[in-house]
């Protein structure tokens, strides 16, 4: 089971200006943070930011905010709390025709709609909180969800490893910046490869 850029969202959770400093390994998670955004960039996979309380502990990483098509302020933990959701997840399209005036019995039935893009790569701060709890949501709400370990972390790294244990086993997939990369490339003739390759190298 590998990821497929064309089924993929990035969410890049809460790497805050004045969170960042008490993190652990932060400096080397908000760069591995950064080169998954540019990547997922050159090859338009949809990039979706978080701020928790942005009023106190500030804006997102200038250069990481920049990348992100929007960013979400939230008050919640879990980003799902607060519409992330639905920012995911295109509306359904209306039933054509005059469907809904025939009787019931007359009526098709449809079949659900799959998202667009069901597959969420998400990363970020902190691991056991934040993180956890939009990730846990997401799987709730029946995404695929693969949580970018070197792109995540928590003030603590028995904290980050127990996050990483918990979303294990509710069924999130672990994975790194470097798995993420080569597989939304699949091939060396992409013709994004060499611009992934001079980011990842």
């Amino acid at each position: 089971m590998l990821l497929d850029a064309s089924e993929s969202q990035l969410v890049l959770v809460d790497y805050q200006e004045r969170l960042m400093p008490a993190i652990f390994e932060g400096p080397a998670v908000l760069a591995n943070a950064i080169k998954l955004a540019q990547i997922a960039r050159l090859l338009d996979v949809p990039v979706w930011g978080t701020e928790q309380n942005p009023s106190r502990l500030g804006p997102n990483d200038a250069a990481l905010r920049a990348l992100c098509q929007r960013t979400l302020s939230k008050m919640h933990f879990s980003a799902t709390e607060e519409g992330l959701g639905e920012w995911l997840r295109p509306p359904a399209k209306p039933q054509g025709g005059n469907a809904r005036s025939l009787p019931k019995h007359l009526q098709k039935n449809r079949e659900p709609q799959e998202p667009e893009a069901a597959s969420i790569v998400i990363a970020g701060c902190e691991a056991h909180v934040c993180l956890l709890q939009t990730a846990l949501d997401l799987l709730e709400d029946d995404f695929e969800v693969w949580v970018v370990t070197d792109a995540c972390s928590s003030r603590t790294e028995r904290n980050r490893d127990a996050a990483f244990d918990r979303l294990a086993g509710a069924g999130a997939e672990l994975v790194t910046t470097e798995m993420v990369a080569f597989e939304w490339l699949r091939s060396c003739e992409h013709p994004a490869f060499k611009d992934v390759l001079s980011l990842v190298k």
